[in-house]
């Protein structure tokens, strides 16, 4: 419908700091709709790359599918072995917070798959981490408490009942 209007090269740190702030107002879509301005003109920008899938997880509790999607197929584009391992952690992490506030059918196993997936990245990208860099672990404790905390609702899938009940 409108052609969109590039941005300035010389703009890109510029709008990558704007991007930053609207997700500290908690505003995603608009640090999104940035990112894809920066990238228009610049496809490799690690930064860009990686506020933009941040800012499309910061959205999984109003637009899971779709945004999901687009954040995963970001993961390829990042560079390095051990952002991709974290970032793939961080969209586990993030769809299962997403399904424990949502609640519902099922949630309690889904988020439960998730917070273990996340883990995994995590243990995978901590092994690759550089000296000093404890992000992974961090994240990794904070889904192991969220797995405690939640321990009633939080459970894995039991695959010998359900089995048992499509019988």
């Amino acid at each position: 419908m409108f052609n969109l209007k590039p941005i300035h090269p010389d703009g890109i740190h510029a709008a990558l700091e704007k991007a930053e702030h609207y997700r500290l107002l908690n505003e995603p879509w608009e640090a999104q709709s940035i990112c894809e301005d920066v990238l228009a003109i610049d496809e490799d920008n690690q930064q860009a790359l990686v506020t933009l899938l941040l800012s499309l997880t910061d959205q999984f509790g109003k637009e899971m599918g779709a945004n999901m999607r687009e954040a995963r197929a970001l993961l390829p584009r990042i560079e390095g072995e051990y952002e991709q391992a974290y970032y793939a952690g961080m969209i586990a992490e993030r769809r299962a917070k997403a399904h424990l506030h949502r609640g519902g059918p099922g949630f309690g196993e889904v988020a439960y798959e998730m917070l273990r997936e996340a883990m995994e990245q995590y243990e995978r990208a901590e092994s690759l981490s550089p000296a000093g860099n404890d992000d992974a672990i961090l994240r990794w404790n904070t889904c192991a408490r969220i797995l405690s905390r939640h321990s009633q609702h939080l459970k894995p899938v039991v695959r010998d009942r359900m089995e048992h009940q499509l019988e």
